[in-house]
């Protein structure tokens, strides 16, 4: 029997277009479009003029697109800005039971590749991209315990390894010698998570960039390691630490395409807010209560819950603090009934307002044994007229069980699209080619579309 590390390898470099269902199929567009929305409204925040500032001083060349804009650099340098695009607004889809964005190491990886190599078909992209997230999510999902590792960076690279190595033809032992080599690569703690820091959207960037040279030193044939991620210093006994990667690889054998099960974000926020968002919308929209109605709100959830977004409001956060925030945003949500990214930008940060609604929300931790649970949540308002009410999410909005509408979808991308750093041209042309991706002969073409008007 061999190792589990190369079954993931031998799944990862077998994995053909043909057997993709339709269903993984359609899912693999919805979230390429989806993905890139996100990555090109992520070009306009901020702190991305320092990031650019550092990598463009790591070398010259305009090899790759900087998605949203009319930059190019090399490769390495164009992946790590791009994949930092993807999740520095925390709008990126992600796959739940994992607790991992695995599309944000993932996509920016393979259209570096279509755009330098040429060539590469639309089947070729979407094999990639279900190899990538077979892959980054089977080894999330084989974690029996929290989060103490940033699995999105860590375990999506890994994924990114995975799709370029499907991508480029490689064989089973060469993927899992990429895995190697990512392993001698692989970084990023919880605790940027913890401080609000975006160096946790640096971190995916990071472990982007990895994956291509992880998957350049194996194709030389540089030699590396043979059990990566069970060894007796691999991946999952270091990073994870309790994990059983043989079930989770039972889960991926002769089951469907992992791609299919991704959730999309509808707010721009850590996903562990969304429960409460839609908790006070929806009572809101039952009971007609205002902001200033409102003595308390309280959302009751499990563990990962209150890991991820309890924590106490501050009079002028910084963005990824606010976005990671439950009491923050809901505090905007209750101001504005809904949620936007530039509710994380400027002046709108440090809003009295925001702060004295936010300073009315309290979390609770329920019993809920699993650790990577992100649900049922409970979320209840309790009104200065003495009222009570109370709303329970068993499956969050936008998850396989409740996916995001195809309305809902195009709402998202086109203020995605408003977001640029640049004006772009009309979005059209490239929802259509990513509608029929599979019958596109270079997924090059997807590049010209992503890049500002000139």
């Amino acid at each position: 029997m061999p190792s589990l590390d190369l079954q993931l390898a031998r799944h990862a470099s077998a994995l053909t277009f043909d057997s993709l269902t339709p269903h993984a199929i359609e899912r693999a567009k919805v979230f390429l479009l989806d993905t890139l929305g996100v990555g090109i409204a992520g070009g306009s925040t901020p702190e991305i003029q320092p990031l650019l500032k550092a990598v463009r001083s790591w070398g010259e060349g305009a090899e790759v697109s900087v998605w949203g804009t009319n930059l190019k650099l090399p490769r390495g340098q164009a992946v790590l800005v791009n994949a930092y695009q993807i999740h520095c607004q925390e709008y990126d889809c992600l796959h739940e039971g994992a607790v991992l964005h695995a599309m944000a190491t993932l996509l920016p990886v393979l259209l570096a590749e279509a755009q330098v190599k040429g060539g590469v078909t639309g089947k070729a992209l979407l094999t990639a991209l279900a190899a990538g997230v077979d892959i980054a999510c089977t080894i999330g999902l084989a974690s029996n315990l929290g989060l103490r590792f940033f699995r999105p960076a860590t375990s999506g690279g890994f994924g990114a390894v995975a799709g370029l190595a499907n991508l480029r033809g490689f064989d089973a032992d060469t993927t899992l010698a990429a895995f190697g080599h990512q392993l001698a690569q692989v970084s990023g703690t919880m605790q940027a998570h913890t401080e609000g820091s975006v160096v946790l959207p640096l971190q995916i960037g990071l472990n982007a960039r990895a994956a291509l040279q992880s998957c350049d030193l194996a194709q030389a044939g540089f030699p590396s390691l043979q059990t990566p991620l069970t060894g007796k210093f691999g991946y999952l006994t270091m990073f994870e630490t309790d994990w059983d990667l043989e079930r989770a690889v039972v889960g991926l054998v002769g089951q469907r395409s992992k791609i299919a099960d991704l959730s999309h974000k509808p707010y721009p926020s850590g996903r562990a807010t969304h429960g409460g968002i839609e908790g006070v919308t929806v009572l809101r929209e039952q009971a007609k209560f205002s902001m200033l109605d409102v003595a308390e709100i309280t959302v009751i959830g499990p563990p990962l819950i209150n890991h991820l977004v309890n924590r106490p409001p501050l009079q002028h956060p910084t963005p990824n603090y606010a976005r990671l925030c439950m009491p923050f945003v809901l505090a905007k949500v209750l101001q504005h009934g809904v949620l936007d990214a530039m509710h994380f930008r400027g002046d709108a940060l440090s809003d009295n307002q925001t702060y004295a609604l936010a300073c009315k929300v309290v979390m609770q931790v329920d019993d809920n044994p699993n650790p990577n649970a992100l649900g049922p949540q409970v979320v209840r308002v309790r009104l200065t007229d003495g009222r009570v009410l109370e709303h329970r999410i068993e499956a969050m909005l936008a998850s396989p069980a409740r996916p995001l509408s195809e309305q809902a979808r195009a709402i998202k991308f086109d203020r995605c699209w408003q977001l640029a750093a640049q004006p772009m041209g009309a979005s059209q042309p490239l929802k259509d080619l990513i509608a029929n991706l599979e019958n596109c002969f270079d997924a090059n073409d997807l590049m010209q579309h992503l890049a500002a008007r000139p």
